[in-house]
């Protein structure tokens, strides 16, 4: 299964997330370094308003325009200090998409002020 929008990719390997890296740099990440991946509700204190970068050097906000317009992100766990946020335009074909790739237990959206991120 694959996905596609205009910032996040998902091929056969990996998940693609363009203009993750300063100035516009893409971030590559092979199925095999997806430890967990979480579904969270964003809101204008948790990461809805931020479309590019972090102030919760826990978490990376991957630059999209469009994500105030959004209620959804997703928190990659990739085992180490950084975590990517994204917010597909399809929150459930990206979380599809990679689950596919990689055995993880169904998503369940995240809600709770205290376990979101703020980015």
């Amino acid at each position: 299964m694959t996905y596609r929008d205009r910032w996040i990719e998902c091929t056969p390997d990996e998940v693609r997330i363009r203009a993750y890296y300063f100035p516009w740099g893409t971030k590559r990440i092979p199925y095999g370094q997806i430890k967990g991946i979480r579904r969270v509700a964003t809101s204008p204190a948790r990461g809805q308003g931020r479309i590019w970068g972090t102030s919760n050097p826990r978490y990376w906000a991957s630059l999209d325009p469009k994500r105030p317009t959004k209620n959804v992100a997703f928190v990659l766990d990739l085992g180490r200090m950084v975590h990517p946020f994204v917010t597909p335009d399809d929150p459930d074909a990206f979380d599809a998409a990679v689950r596919s790739h990689v055995d993880l237990p169904p998503s369940q959206e995240d809600g709770e002020p205290g376990r979101a991120p703020i980015v």
